[in-house]
């Protein structure tokens, strides 16, 4: 049994898509890939895929990811052509690897978003920020099932700043590589498609996967509560990167790199598919 990781992306409307709108689109396109799946057993057998921490509805991600059992082998490359092809624009394969390291979901413990305020002036933004970053605790809100739940979402904040520059229509560069908590530069987000005639602030937020999980509006209400600062629409939510967080360099690595690397060491048969092999992965050391 073959096992290849993907990474997907969900942009412009389509962010707006349910994990299960998604899961269901997900299958369809791979029943028109013709993808040779492997099943669950039992009464009602499922194709084996395995989602690893999708983004809330309603904020775009560069930076999704699951992984799925085949039965027979294909070139990851050639899969994920067949695959993006079948998905609706919006819903892209941006990268297939095959799996040679276990854990995918153990090496999503931290997510990098940009979160976009318009109406909103960057210096008002930058103390807010500043308040934010200066509180041991800002207790914030949640409704859940069983009724409101109140819980810090400072804790896991790992960064917080307001980025320079402008918003544009292209993918952001640390997308696709590490990312830091301190991340300066120009802000590059994938569905800036909205009006930048008006004031405009852009946060950059790291924040560690924790329970409760600490969400992107969560860190809006905290700063609601701390400075008042209460954007005039909705922010425009996109996770850059997702991965593994180092508490001493404060980066956000690639979760797919360890099997990139195996895939690359590993030599490949006649048939041109690498064979089956378990890598060590290496977990940056953080302080004692």
């Amino acid at each position: 049994m073959q096992r290849i990781r993907l990474r997907y992306t969900k942009r412009g409307r389509l962010r707006f898509t349910s994990h299960r709108d998604f899961q269901r689109a997900f299958e369809r396109a791979l029943r028109r890939a013709e993808v040779p799946m492997a099943y669950s057993a039992g009464f009602t057998p499922h194709p084996k895929v395995s989602y690893a921490n999708a983004a809330p509805t309603g904020t775009g991600s560069e930076a999704e990811y699951l992984e799925i059992a085949l039965t027979e082998a294909r070139d990851p490359d050639k899969l994920r052509d067949l695959l993006d092809e079948s998905l609706p624009t919006g819903l892209d394969i941006t990268e297939a690897v095959e799996a040679r390291t276990s854990g995918l979901a153990d090496r999503l413990t931290a997510s990098v978003w940009e979160l976009r305020l318009d109406g909103v002036d960057p210096a008002e933004a930058e103390r807010a920020v500043e308040a934010f970053n200066a509180a041991d605790a800002v207790e914030v809100r949640r409704k859940a099932k069983n009724g409101w739940r109140t819980f810090d979402a400072r804790a896991a904040v790992a960064g917080l700043e307001v980025a320079s520059g402008a918003a544009s229509r292209e993918p952001s560069p640390e997308a696709h590589g590490e990312t830091t908590a301190e991340t300066t530069g120009e802000t590059n987000s994938p569905q800036a498609d909205r009006s930048s005639d008006q004031a405009c602030a852009i946060l950059r937020l790291v924040v560690r996967h924790v329970t409760p999980a600490v969400r992107p509006d969560d860190v809006l209400s905290g700063l609601r509560a701390v400075a008042d600062l209460a954007p005039p629409v909705a922010a425009s939510v996109t996770r850059l990167a997702q991965g593994l967080f180092d508490e001493e360099t404060g980066t956000v690595t690639d979760p797919l790199a360890p099997d990139r690397e195996a895939v690359t060491a590993a030599p490949a048969d006649r048939s041109g598919v690498a064979p089956a092999a378990v890598a060590k992965v290496l977990v940056p050391e953080g302080p004692a």
